[in-house]
């Protein structure tokens, strides 16, 4: 019982807490510094969780062409670039990862 208590006062805090910044934000005005900058935050997260996965495989950097993951990656940026099509970049991306461990493994 203590433990489902735990998790509903946890679960009311944390909607407390985000429905205040709601409200109290909601009517704030930011400047436009402070929205230009938000801008990049999407990319720099991104950026944040996929590369490391691309490049550190093993726990260390691996740039080799012995590494499907960047290999991919880099072909999925390019059709990211060329053709600003998410869905056509995520399909590239992972058929050649799959592609290219099948040729390495």
């Amino acid at each position: 019982m203590t433990i489902w208590l735990l998790i509903i006062g946890i679960g009311l805090l944390t909607y407390g807490l985000r429905l205040s910044f709601i409200l109290g934000l909601g009517r704030v005005e930011m400047p436009a510094l402070a929205l230009r900058t938000l801008r990049f935050v999407p990319i720099a997260v991104l950026t944040a969780i996929i590369v490391p996965q691309l490049l550190l495989p093993s726990g260390a950097v691996d740039l080799s062409l012995h590494n499907p993951r960047w290999l991919a990656g880099l072909l999925a940026a390019l059709i990211a670039w060329r053709t600003r099509n998410v869905f056509l970049t995520i399909v590239v991306g992972m058929l050649a990862l799959w592609g290219l461990q099948a040729l390495f493994v």
